[in-house]
């Protein structure tokens, strides 16, 4: 059965929105909301832009731009990644072996 959807009322630079939200996907959104409202007065405290309507586009940008970089690979080392993985695994079989032995 489809979750029920709901409204819940958000702040963005000090403003009010409602969205509409899954109860299962509440507790994403809040995130999601105070990551944007933290980019938001970051923009907003460089003073550079003004506007809540251009601050918002510079911050969905910074947003994006963050994504993209995380999807294709930039700024993150997938391969450095998987290794230490590998070795966290490693190290995780070692112990549950010695374990193992005990009983």
């Amino acid at each position: 059965m489809a979750e029920a959807t709901n409204t819940v009322e958000v702040q963005l630079l000090g403003r009010t929105y409602r969205v509409a939200c899954e109860e299962n996907e509440r507790e994403a959104l809040m995130q999601a909301v105070a990551y944007l409202d933290g980019k938001m007065n970051e923009i907003r405290r460089a003073g550079k832009v003004m506007g809540a309507e251009r601050i918002a586009v510079m911050a969905a940008l910074n947003v994006a731009h963050e994504l993209l970089s995380v999807k294709l690979g930039a700024g993150f080392d997938v391969g450095q990644a998987k290794r230490r993985l590998s070795a966290i695994e490693s190290r995780l079989d070692a112990a549950i072996a010695k374990q193992e032995k005990l009983f």
